[in-house]
């Protein structure tokens, strides 16, 4: 399995994500289809990714039906899922960038937890948040305390 840092751990962290997000927004199993649409991806290039995730045990395939995120591949998409929302929400709201959920999303798996969670408490000490102390729940669009 590629680690941070390592060729091809961009698009698997891509990939997490997405199935991650698709997971809590529909349900599962989640089909190859919608993921390729989520990343903008060929359907083969998704089968393939699918394949290897499988083979690393983060994802179940279910022929004819699609895949679920095993516990380990859960475990792994919900840390990234932290690290993505702190960095998206730096992006839009520090930066101003239009692309902050695509550049979020590509630079998840590429820094430490610790740099999130130093990230997150600088953005989120403003914020409203939910009985979990997560802000707006998986989205991306927190709401600023007046």
């Amino acid at each position: 399995m590629a680690h941070v840092g390592e060729p091809g751990s961009t698009r698997r962290v891509r990939y997490l994500l997405a199935l991650y997000i698709a997971e809590h927004r529909a349900g599962t199993p989640i089909s190859p289809g919608r993921i390729a649409e989520m990343l903008d991806r060929s359907p083969a290039a998704t089968t393939e990714m699918l394949q290897r995730l499988a083979a690393d045990g983060l994802v179940a395939r279910e022929p004819y039906e699609g895949v679920t995120l095993t516990d380990t591949g859960r475990e792994r998409a919900s840390d990234l899922h932290e690290t993505y929302v702190a960095l998206s929400w730096f992006f839009r709201d520090v930066l101003d960038l239009d692309a902050h959920e695509r550049e979020a999303m590509e630079m998840a798996g590429l820094i430490s937890p610790e740099v999130a969670e130093r990230l997150a408490h600088l953005l989120f000490e403003d914020l409203d948040v939910d009985a979990e102390g997560r802000p707006d729940g998986l989205g991306v669009s927190p709401s600023r305390a007046e």
